[in-house]
């Protein structure tokens, strides 16, 4: 393949940003037409199609491939003009990072904070479940992410954090309505609190007791945030599956109690970043690191 031309690969990736081509042409200061025909020539050099023309456009898997490339050419030049003290007005350092709603709730904005700030950074946090979060790496949207998968995205490297460990309870008064039988008997017929659609962690504990059958109830109380989990587990909308650092203190108060003492659900986390030399990167790793030895299982 032909060496990549910037301008090609840096509108790409404004056209990717900006949502469409007339966006892009404005943030670039072109015509549409010259956006187009960059993009069109970026693709007969490539041989691919890189770009979805819908609205918004999107990148195709090969167009990842150029818009990660172009993410991390934007920081690696970045970084080299603050080095080189060109750029002596230039902002706060971007960094997006894809993490889990419950390392939110729990560990990691504590660990933001023990950060430097020299140069100062600005935190561009998307939540998304770490079996996803992943996909935003592949898609160039992060540079770094916590994760379940240990298998690294291209161009990543990847670092194991520790297990989060889950513990299933209830509110007391829901746990005595709806114990009839077995606990796998009950939990299969119960209602449950999910995350999303996509959540299928309450189905997995079900599972474990089931030798690989069945799942958690039909009634599936969809609550999309950590805490609003927690609360709603504790209000007995439902059962749930709720982080050990967040179910601890309600077990003590009594407004848990355990369904399956003995029985938790451990995560394993990985983080994954980009394969830069960023000193601000590097800074985040480590502090991220720190911060999941002190907390996490190992």
């Amino acid at each position: 393949m032909e060496d990549l031309p910037l301008d090609q690969v840096r509108t790409l990736l404004a056209v990717v940003d900006e949502g469409t081509f007339d966006a892009a042409a404005a943030a670039l200061h072109v015509t549409p037409s010259a956006v187009s025909q960059r993009v069109k020539a970026l693709e007969q050099r490539t041989g691919r199609v890189l770009l979805m023309r819908t609205k918004p456009v999107r990148p195709t898997e090969s167009g990842q491939v150029v818009v990660r490339f172009a993410r991390q050419l934007a920081r690696l030049e970045r970084d080299a003009r603050a080095e080189l003290g060109l750029d002596d007005e230039q902002g706060p350092v971007r960094l997006p990072i894809a993490v889990n709603a419950d390392s939110l709730a729990t560990w990691f904005l504590p660990a933001l904070t023990r950060i430097t700030q020299d140069p100062p950074i600005a935190f561009e946090l998307h939540r998304e479940d770490e079996a996803y979060t992943t996909t935003l790496l592949r898609e160039g949207q992060v540079m770094a992410a916590v994760t379940s998968s240990p298998d690294p995205v291209a161009g990543c490297t990847v670092r194991r954090l520790g297990k989060v460990r889950y513990l299933a309870v209830a509110a007391p008064e829901f746990a005595a309505r709806h114990r009839t039988g077995t606990l796998a008997h009950d939990l299969q017929r119960a209602p449950v609190i999910v995350f999303d659609r996509r959540d299928d962690f309450q189905d997995a504990f079900v599972r474990s007791l089931t030798r690989g059958k069945g799942r958690a109830g039909r009634v599936r109380h969809h609550v999309p945030t950590s805490e609003g989990f927690s609360d709603a587990v504790e209000a007995g909308l439902g059962w749930g599956l709720v982080p050990e650092a967040q179910a601890e203190p309600r077990l003590r108060d009594g407004v848990f109690v355990a369904l399956a003492p003995g029985r938790p659900m451990d995560v394993p986390l990985y983080w994954q970043q980009w394969k830069l030399d960023s000193p601000a990167l590097a800074e985040v790793a480590r502090v991220v690191e720190e911060a999941a030895a002190a907390v996490l299982r190992r």
